[in-house]
């Protein structure tokens, strides 16, 4: 079982309130919908980049050395594809990272990995090296969506990862799918969506491919491909009917949803995505991560995109960021309530405008025509979104803001 997080007060969702993000870059392919900090590397520099994380920690703690004393509740490998980065490697870190940090016993550590890149022996050294939860990005069992979105597996892989991960006790096993390609159907996500559920998940998560939503950034090149109008996405109300689907098939598994694209069953949502939904503070380590520290003033920071860069800047005894910006109020509260808003349990809005100095009274109306028009439920002081809100989810939080 995942430990026991502390639960966030506004949103009531098991939380960890302090985490690390370690990206690690290296793809052997990029796929077409990704704008991700990745290089595409036949040969991965795993040892070197493995002395470099740590380097980066030791520096950071220099800085902020009070982190030492906080309890690290979640740590969270992503790529890039980390299952291209031998065990051994990741054994190094997880235990440079323990040297230096006080990791809360039980502490949600995930990993992301490839169908693909699934053998026995690599499962069993990350498991071996403390990751307890494996989330492994699918996207899809049918053949056309799987080229479509230039991923390089098939669904027998899929299936024998997953019985892999199990062989190897992972306490938890995730999935990520992706839904609204182009010409994919209803009825292709509707089984993908029973094919997932059939292999006892404990989570999941499913995005919809739009410029709009989660997936699909502006500058990738299925984006660009769609903007010269080589491809289509299937049309809106398809894209509804799908999301409507993928819930319905499942809700009935015994997965309930719990922000608008993720769905776990009881306990096993997932600690260190709340972080961020919650307003944690997280350390971001590697190529192109982003962090978020609370003290002793709050700040993101985001590091070099280039892997070449990263090291050299790291190997030289530099922070290797590309840029920091202080957060205020203004910011924050905008983040919180966003954030919180994603999530099915919702957020108490009066609560996240008074700890931030926003005015309450003049967002009062907009909550009740909300509330009235069916965009959200508003119970005992928690707003959240009902589902007809959260499709339509940036364009409420446009309107509280």
């Amino acid at each position: 079982m995942p430990f026991d997080a502390p639960v966030d007060l506004l949103t009531g969702m098991p939380a960890a309130r302090f985490g690390l993000y370690l990206h690690f870059p290296y793809c052997l392919a990029k796929c077409p919908y990704c704008d991700f900090a990745v290089a595409v590397a036949r040969q991965v520099p795993e040892e070197r980049y493995a002395n470099a994380v740590l380097t980066e920690l030791d520096a950071r703690l220099a800085v902020s050395p009070e982190l030492r004393g906080k309890p690290l509740e979640s740590i969270f490998l992503g790529g890039g594809t980390p299952s291209l980065w031998h065990p051994r490697y990741v054994s190094r870190v997880l235990d440079g990272i323990a040297a230096r940090l006080k990791v809360s016993p039980g502490a949600e550590v995930s990993l992301e990995g490839n169908p693909e890149r699934a053998d026995a022996e690599r499962f069993e050294g990350y498991r071996a090296a403390g990751v307890n939860r494996l989330s492994l990005g699918v996207q899809s069992f049918e053949p056309r969506t799987l080229k479509a979105l230039g991923r390089a597996h098939d669904a027998e892989q899929v299936e024998r990862a997953v019985e892999l991960a199990r062989r190897a006790r992972f306490p938890v096993v995730s999935m990520d799918f992706i839904y609204g390609v182009h010409g994919q159907t209803v009825a292709e996500v509707e089984k993908d969506a029973r094919r997932a559920v059939a292999l006892q998940p404990e989570h999941l998560s499913t995005y919809a491919l739009t410029v709009e939503r989660e997936v699909l950034a502006v500058d990738t090149p299925l984006s660009k491909q769609l903007k010269r109008g080589e491809l289509e996405l299937p049309p809106d109300d398809d894209v509804v009917t799908m999301a409507a689907t993928v819930r319905q098939v499942y809700g009935a598994a015994g997965l309930t949803r719990y922000e608008v694209s993720n769905h776990a069953r009881p306990g096993f949502s997932s600690r260190h995505n709340a972080l961020y939904w919650t307003g944690g503070e997280y350390l971001a380590l590697g190529v192109g991560a982003t962090g978020m520290l609370l003290s002793p003033a709050p700040s993101r920071y985001v590091n070099l995109r280039s892997p070449e860069k990263y090291l050299a800047q790291v190997e030289a005894g530099r922070l290797p960021e590309d840029s920091r910006e202080a957060l205020g109020s203004e910011e924050l509260f905008a983040e919180r309530l966003a954030m919180g808003l994603r999530l099915v349990s919702g957020v108490d809005w009066e609560a996240v405008c008074e700890r931030y100095g926003q005015p309450v009274a003049p967002r009062r109306a907009e909550v009740a025509r909300l509330v009235e028009h069916g965009f959200a439920t508003l119970t005992n002081g928690r707003l959240a979104l009902t589902e007809k809100g959260a499709d339509v989810h940036s364009a409420v939080c446009a309107r509280l803001l």
